[in-house]
C-alpha cells in the first residue's frame, strides 16, 4: 500500500443513496488498514442520526463513527464526526457541534446563518486527524448528486475536495435498479467530481455473480471507472444499526421460549442500547409498534426518545400506557433514558423546551418525576455500583458502566434509586444516585446497560426462571465475541470481494 513517509491518505466512501452500505465499508476499511499497521481514523463531516455515544471527552457523536473506531482500535473523539443533527420534530433537528450542542434548528436555518459555523468545525477536526493519523475513512451522507443542495453540500463532494479525497461510490444492489443509480450518479455530478470517483463497490448482492459481470462490463464503459468488486449479502454479521430506517429492515431474531418486547416509539434513538439482548440464548426480540399490539412478551423494554413527551403521548393515545401498567404487576418493565422518565409520575415542562405540549403526567410506575425546565445537556460517560434492588438484588455491589444523553433531571419521591453513582450524573447533578425501582419496574439513565453482561445476565436469567428454564449464570458473553467477530469478518469478505490496489 502506500508509503507511511507520505501525507495523511484520505479515502471516501460514497454511496448512490442513504443505507446503501457506507458505514459498514468505512469500518471495514478502517479494520483493515489497522491491521495492515497503520494509524487510521475514521470520518464522517456531518451525521443525521439518532444513535448517539458519549466520547471520553464527554462530547457527543454518532453511534456509527463508534464502531468504526472501534474497527480501526482508536478510541472514539468528537473529531471523528465534528457535527451531528438530532432531528426533534416539526422539521427541527439539534445541532451538535464538537460534541457539544449548538441550538434547535431548522433547515433553512441552519443551512443559511450556521453553514459557515459548520464548516469551521469540520475544518478544524479534518486537520487534527490529519495530524495524528496516517489514513482518514471518510464516510459521505446520502447521496452525492442531491443537484437541489450541491452548493449547500456539507458532507459529501466538498469534504472531498476539503481532504483531497479519493472516492470509492458504493451502490446497493438489494434494493434494484444499481446500474441506473450508479449511471444517474454520475450523470448528475460536475466533471470535477466525477473525476475524483477511482472505482466502484456493488453491494448485497445475493445471486450468480455470472449472470451481473454483462452489466458490469457495460456501466464500466458508461462511466469510465472500474467496479472494484460485488459484496454479498451477509445477514450472519451482526453490526448496530446507524439509525431507524435501518431499524425498519432490521429482523430481529424470534425465539418460541422467551420474548422480550420494544417499544417501537415514533423518536426511538439509542436503540443500540437492545442490541446485546439479542445475542443472548433462548431470548428473542419484538419490536411493538405504535398502532400495532403488545401480544404475548415475558418483558417489555422502553427505550430511549429524542422527544420524551411526544413519544409518551404517542403511547398514552395507543392505549400502551395503560396496557403496560397492567403488565407491570406481572413482567418486568424497563426503561432506559426517556423511557426511564416516562416511568414516572409527571414531566414538567412548563417552558416547553421538550416540545409544544408542556407538562404532562407519566405512567406512574416509579415514584419520581422529571423536569427539562432550565436544565442543561447532560453529555458524560457514567459508572455506578449496584444497589441490589429488586430483581437485581444478587448483583449489589457490582459496578456497571454505561453514558448519558440527556435533557432531564429526575428526582426520586418514594422509589428507591437503581446505582450509586461514582462518575457522571444520574438523576440529576450531584446526587450521588441514577435510576429507580418499585417492583418489577425499573429505569436508568445509563445507556449502554445492556452491554454489562453481569446485569444484562441476571435480567435475562430472571426471565428464564419465570418460564421454568435453567439460568445460565455468569458464563459465555456471547455479544462481544460476535461483535468482534462480525467486525473482522466483514474487513474479509471486503479483501476477498474488493479489489483495494485502485487505493495504493
Amino acid at each position: 500500500m502506500f508509503s507511511k513517509a507520505d501525507k495523511t491518505k484520505c479515502i471516501m466512501i460514497q454511496g448512490t443513496s442513504s443505507n446503501a452500505g457506507k458505514s459498514v465499508a468505512v469500518a471495514a476499511l478502517c479494520r483493515i488498514f489497522s491491521k495492515r499497521g497503520y494509524r487510521v481514523a475514521p470520518f464522517k463531516s456531518q451525521n443525521m442520526s439518532l444513535n448517539s455515544y458519549t466520547t471520553h471527552e464527554n462530547a457527543e457523536i454518532a453511534m456509527a463513527q463508534v464502531l468504526q473506531a472501534e474497527a480501526a482500535g482508536v478510541e472514539p473523539s468528537y473529531n471523528m464526526n465534528p457535527i451531528l443533527l438530532k432531528p426533534k420534530e416539526d422539521f427541527i433537528s439539534q445541532v451538535i457541534v464538537h460534541g457539544k450542542p449548538a441550538g434547535d434548528m431548522n433547515f433553512y436555518h441552519y443551512q443559511n446563518n450556521f453553514r459557515e459555523e459548520a464548516l469551521k468545525a469540520i475544518k478544524t477536526s479534518l486537520k487534527v486527524l490529519k495530524r495524528d493519523y496516517d489514513v482518514i475513512v471518510i464516510e459521505g451522507a446520502g447521496s452525492p448528486a442531491e443537484i437541489n443542495m450541491l452548493d449547500k453540500d456539507l458532507a459529501n463532494m466538498q469534504i472531498a475536495k476539503m481532504a483531497n479525497a479519493d472516492v470509492i461510490l458504493v451502490a446497493d444492489i438489494d434494493r434494484g435498479g444499481v446500474f441506473a443509480s450508479i449511471a444517474g450518479t454520475f450523470s448528475l455530478l460536475p466533471e470535477e467530481d466525477r473525476d475524483r470517483i477511482k472505482g466502484i463497490i456493488i453491494n448485497k448482492f445475493r445471486g450468480n455473480l455470472d449472470i451481473l459481470m454483462p452489466g458490469i462490463r457495460q456501466i464500466e464503459e458508461i462511466v469510465g471507472v472500474p467496479v472494484l468488486g460485488v459484496l454479498p449479502y451477509d445477514e450472519s454479521l451482526k453490526l448496530p444499526e446507524e439509525d431507524s430506517a435501518s431499524l425498519t429492515e432490521h429482523k430481529y431474531a424470534k425465539n418460541e421460549k422467551i420474548t422480550v418486547g420494544v417499544m417501537r416509539l415514533p423518536r426511538i434513538s439509542n436503540f443500540t442500547d437492545i442490541d446485546p439482548l439479542e445475542y443472548e440464548p433462548d431470548i428473542g426480540i419484538k419490536l411493538i409498534e405504535v398502532g400495532g399490539s403488545v401480544g404475548d412478551v415475558d418483558a417489555i423494554i422502553i427505550p430511549g426518545t429524542r422527544n420524551t413527551i411526544s413519544d409518551l403521548l404517542a403511547l398514552q393515545e395507543a392505549g400502551f400506557a395503560d396496557e403496560i401498567s397492567s403488565l407491570s404487576r406481572e413482567i418486568p418493565v424497563f426503561g432506559i433514558c426517556g423511557g426511564y422518565q416516562m416511568l414516572g409520575n409527571k414531566i414538567i415542562d412548563r417552558s416547553m423546551k421538550e416540545s409544544k405540549h408542556g407538562s404532562v403526567e407519566g405512567m406512574g410506575l416509579l415514584d419520581v418525576s422529571t423536569s427539562f425546565d432550565d436544565v442543561d445537556k447532560i453529555i458524560t460517560q457514567s459508572l455506578g455500583e449496584s444497589l441490589g434492588g429488586g430483581l437485581f438484588r444478587s448483583l449489589k455491589g457490582d459496578n456497571v458502566k454505561g453514558y448519558e444523553l440527556h435533557e432531564g433531571v429526575t428526582v426520586l419521591k418514594g422509589s428507591k434509586p437503581l446505582f450509586k453513582v461514582l462518575e457522571g450524573c444520574g438523576n440529576f447533578p450531584n446526587s450521588g444516585y441514577d435510576g429507580a425501582i418499585n417492583g418489577l419496574t425499573s429505569g436508568t439513565y445509563f445507556h449502554g446497560i445492556f452491554h454489562n453482561f453481569h446485569f444484562r445476565r441476571v435480567f435475562t436469567d430472571y426471565l428464564r426462571n419465570s418460564k421454568g428454564f435453567e439460568p445460565l449464570g455468569f458464563t459465555n458473553d456471547t455479544f462481544k465475541d460476535l461483535r468482534q467477530f462480525s467486525i473482522d469478518r466483514l474487513a474479509e469478505i471486503f479483501e476477498e470481494n474488493v479489489d483495494l490496489s485502485i487505493l495504493e
